[in-house]
């Protein structure tokens, strides 16, 4: 098959979830002998390296980058705020990019035209005006719901207000989106039930997260410090929140009860508001050069998400490399772990503090998460996720 794959950001270099889930998408077909063409939109946040990029993966999928400027604009969210339309969305759509687009389209004919999220969506008249192809969405996340919740936890009422309104114009504009491409290929079943649940009738099928599970089981051991840490991409809300609500409401209980353990906080775009500011026992590092080898330098793995959808990519990075890890429920959302038998889920202050003093205090508690995690994540293997994708291709282009 020929699939046409539109980026919200460069999948490559592989530096947060979002990029990795990405690759392994492109990795995956292209390793089941099927043609990819890539068009990127890059930004401040995530530039467009085509020096850091393998020289094959450049001639196989014909990468192509455009630069839009998704910084807040004041009079673009003023005219948004006048008209029906989502402006966390259409700061995403770009006439230079809707140019690309045009001219692959009038030059190439595809089997498959694969929108990775909701903010390519914009592109889908320019996509029915040139292309008989069918259009599949990949959502990383039920978007609207991340701005709810973080909108119920903003202290300034004026804030809280304007981001309220702001989740129910995405709501309404993903609902009516979602209900108008040929196909949904969420990353987990419980976003699946969602959408259900919503009343999108779009042909749908659960499409999770893939690994090489053979890349993570050969990652050379090391020296591992009794410590926890969090890594995850720092500029993205639902992280900053969760970080934020462990620090000030279960750190210090922790640190009281367990003065010698630390806590490592890694991450690209670290906010200045955590570099600034000192916990006892808590650094922050920021970016790491070699996440895995951080990942596997450290016992505990924490993931305190409040409001989020989709997969935590990197809980099954942690999960692969036998990591020990307390999460929130939302936080495992989508990886079909049991508490106690492959992490430990704890919601409340009491059951943070609980799980950590457990897996510090219970003698083979660690090893036992780790050994049971690690064979859990035989289930996440691309090649067979890649399969289910296509098979969910050609059934769209059939319907």
């Amino acid at each position: 098959m020929k699939i046409l794959q539109l980026c919200h950001k460069p999948p490559v270099p592989a530096v947060d979830g979002g990029c990795i889930a990405m690759n392994n998408i492109t990795q995956g077909l292209l390793k089941a002998g099927h043609q990819v063409k890539i068009i990127t939109i890059f930004t401040h946040k995530h530039d467009f390296l085509q020096d850091e990029m393998n020289e094959d993966y450049i001639a196989k999928t014909d990468i192509e980058g455009v630069f839009v400027d998704t910084r807040l604009n004041v009079m673009d969210a003023y005219a948004s705020f006048m008209t029906s339309d989502s402006y966390n969305v259409n700061r995403f759509f770009s006439t230079d990019f809707d140019i690309k687009l045009t001219r692959t389209l009038k030059a190439e004919k595809y089997d498959v035209i694969h929108l990775e999220s909701l903010f390519m969506t914009p592109y889908m008249g320019t996509i029915r005006r040139l292309s008989k192809a069918p259009v599949v969405v990949r959502t990383h996340n039920l978007e609207y719901v991340i701005w709810e919740k973080i909108a119920k936890g903003t202290s300034n009422v004026f804030k809280r207000v304007y981001l309220s309104y702001l989740s129910r114009k995405l709501k309404n504009y993903e609902l009516k989106t979602l209900n108008e491409v040929h196909g949904i290929a969420s990353i987990s079943e419980e976003d699946k039930k969602r959408f259900e649940r919503l009343g999108i009738r779009t042909t749908m099928k659960s499409i999770p997260f893939g690994i090489d599970y053979n890349k993570y089981s050969e990652y050379p051991e090391g020296e591992t410090e009794q410590a926890l840490f969090h890594l995850g991409s720092m500029d993205w809300s639902p992280n900053q929140e969760g970080i934020l609500w462990f620090l000030q409401e279960i750190w210090p209980k922790v640190h009281a009860l367990k003065p010698n353990l630390k806590l490592y906080l890694a991450g690209r775009n670290m906010p200045n508001h955590l570099l600034n500011r000192s916990w006892p026992n808590v650094s922050v590092i920021g970016e790491v050069l070699d996440a895995k080898q951080f990942m596997k330098s450290k016992a505990i793995m924490i993931v305190p998400l409040l409001s989020a959808g989709g997969i935590r990519v990197k809980i099954i990075e942690g999960l692969a490399l036998g990591k020990a890890i307390i999460s929130t429920s939302i936080g495992a959302e989508g990886i079909d772990c049991v508490h106690d038998q492959q992490l430990l889920i704890a919601d409340s202050i009491s059951e943070w503090v609980k799980g950590i003093t457990r897996l510090i205090d219970e003698e083979g508690l660690i090893e036992r998460l780790g050994r049971a995690g690690k064979e859990h994540t035989k289930n996440f293997d691309n090649d067979h996720i890649i399969e289910d994708l296509i098979h969910f291709y050609k059934k769209i282009k059939t319907s």
